[in-house]
């Protein structure tokens, strides 16, 4: 009976979405891969996936598609990674904030990608590329999840096969950059999703996202800490023209009211730096202040060291000689009582 009750207690403590969502996952693929070996898969993909020329008579598939996985090896992947960082996320965020993420990831990044199919259709004539791709799959949301673990945990250090360690805040733009060089070679689905929803999750955290700080700030939206900037995400050479574009794109934004503001942005300029709860707003700081001490110890140390060694070395003599010189004037007294000692006895003989 044990035995039968464990796996039960172990799937109750998941949270309610990120079960939900990793059932519904399973389930869809299932029934996917079940038409395939059926023979019926256009019509599977027609009402499953997301097909930029038929879509708008489907339009549950910009958000459905995502369940999707069509490949045995897709699913396991999405199965190893998915479930375990929605579950962290929706006990850090809660589950309505998870449940909001997870929408606007996909839904927008399936979007975009519509968009792309059908100006590429109308500049290069091709039918296959508006009605031969089917987005599907959690591409879009796996890397919104990096970008959220970057924003929580930015400098926490993770194994990648046992072998490779590396930082979670750039997870990210390596699976971009992979996401990239696939896209130049010609495998535009699913992989250009990965752009989309890089970009998508930035843009949702980085200013969408509410989050109740106190009761003296109320509500604030985003997390606009430089930490978390575009250009943070890029090399430097180019953060000079991304911060022009960036500044620019943001003034007519909030001049049209597409940016939500709070209190404390208008009265004194302050910003959560981490939605999402005292834990994680911790252990951001936390490893921020290791960050910042260990540049300092290491410039201190690099400035201040060859004067810092040479004082010890300098005092020791000093140390020595003032401790030699208490020696002997100690044995000398020594030897002034003794002799004077000797002399008083010889005194006393020669008068008896």
């Amino acid at each position: 009976m044990a035995m039968l009750t464990s796996p039960l207690a172990l799937v109750q403590t998941v949270p309610p979405v990120t079960r939900t969502f990793t059932v519904a996952t399973i389930a869809s693929s299932a029934l996917y891969g079940w038409c395939w070996w059926r023979g019926v898969e256009p019509d599977a993909a027609y009402f499953m996936t997301l097909i930029p020329g038929s879509c708008l008579f489907a339009p549950w598939t910009f958000l459905t598609s995502a369940l999707v996985e069509t490949t045995i090896f897709e699913l396991l992947a999405t199965l190893i990674f998915v479930p375990a960082s929605l579950k962290y996320l929706e006990r850090v965020w809660g589950s309505v904030e998870i449940l909001k993420f997870i929408v606007v990831t996909v839904v927008a990044s399936n979007i975009i990608a519509f968009g792309l199919n059908w100006i590429e259709y109308m500049v290069l004539g091709k039918a296959e590329l508006f009605l031969a791709m089917r987005y599907h799959g959690q591409m879009a949301l796996q890397i919104g999840l990096l970008v959220a673990f970057t924003q929580l945990i930015p400098e926490h250090n993770i194994q990648l096969f046992g072998v490779i360690k590396v930082k979670v805040k750039t997870l990210p733009m390596v699976y971009l950059t992979l996401s990239t060089i696939l896209c130049i070679v010609g495998f535009q689905n699913p992989w250009i999703l990965i752009q989309f929803g890089w970009f998508v999750s930035w843009v949702y955290l980085r200013f969408y996202k509410k989050t109740t700080v106190d009761s003296i700030n109320g509500v604030t939206y985003g997390d606009r800490s430089d930490t978390f900037s575009l250009v943070s995400w890029f090399p430097p050479f180019m953060h000079g023209p991304l911060t022009i574009l960036g500044n620019t794109v943001y003034s007519l934004a909030t001049r049209f009211n597409l940016i939500p503001t709070s209190s404390s942005d208008i009265e004194g300029g302050a910003y959560a730096q981490v939605p999402g709860g005292a834990r994680a707003e911790a252990e951001r700081r936390r490893a921020m202040a290791l960050k910042a001490l260990d540049q300092r110890i290491a410039s201190t140390s690099s400035a201040g060291g060859p004067s810092s060694s040479n004082g010890p070395r300098n005092s020791q003599p000093a140390n020595m000689a003032r401790t030699d010189s208490g020696g002997s004037s100690q044995s000398s007294a020594s030897t002034s009582a003794g002799s004077a000692g000797k002399s008083a006895d010889d005194f006393s003989k020669a008068k008896s």
